[in-house]
């Protein structure tokens, strides 16, 4: 099996959730080119699953040692960070993120940031601000919708998954959500 059909296969396994087979991929890719990021990402995405917090960010360092231009590397570490309460460091993954490759999920990952900053008030605007420069960008509209209700706003969170529908009518979360009220 070549390295590229390796690296397929771990993330099939991971998508499978078979974690340890999908760990013990990611570890034979990093035996078999030791240069190269993928193995590490694989490693990062499978600590993340386990909740390894910790274990994710040193994966994800190793990778991004290898591929300092990867904005989804960042975007990953970043979350990983966020998820040890590394507020400061998972920010400047974020940013790092958003420069390089302008990822939306970076976006919505630093609303989270700013909502775990106690800036609830700056999340909103800046998802608002997304929203706004990527009207299609339906995972924007949902975390708007869920931070809405979360906040106590039924009403203005229906708007916002009204809107996810028009745009993905076959979104099960929403509609899922929608079902409930």
């Amino acid at each position: 099996m070549s390295f590229e059909e390796k690296h397929k296969k771990g993330y099939e396994l991971l998508h499978e959730k078979d974690l340890d087979k999908s760990l013990d991929v990611a570890r034979d890719l990093q035996r078999i080119d030791p240069d190269a990021p993928e193995g590490y990402t694989l490693e990062g995405e499978v600590m993340q699953k386990l909740g390894q917090w910790e274990a994710s960010v040193t994966s994800f360092d190793d990778a991004i040692e290898k591929d300092s231009d990867n904005g989804r590397l960042y975007n990953m570490r970043g979350y990983a960070q966020l998820n040890e309460d590394n507020l400061d460091k998972a920010k400047e993954d974020f940013d790092r993120a958003i420069e390089l490759d302008d990822l939306p999920s970076a976006h919505r990952n630093l609303v989270l940031y700013k909502l775990m900053s106690g800036d609830g008030k700056g999340a909103i605007t800046y998802l608002l601000d997304r929203i706004r420069a990527e009207p299609k960008d339906v995972e924007n509209w949902i975390l708007m919708g869920d931070l809405m209700k979360k906040g106590g706003h039924d009403e203005k969170a229906k708007t916002y998954y009204e809107q996810v529908l028009k745009m993905d009518p076959n979104n099960e979360y929403v509609k899922n959500l929608l079902e409930q009220e």
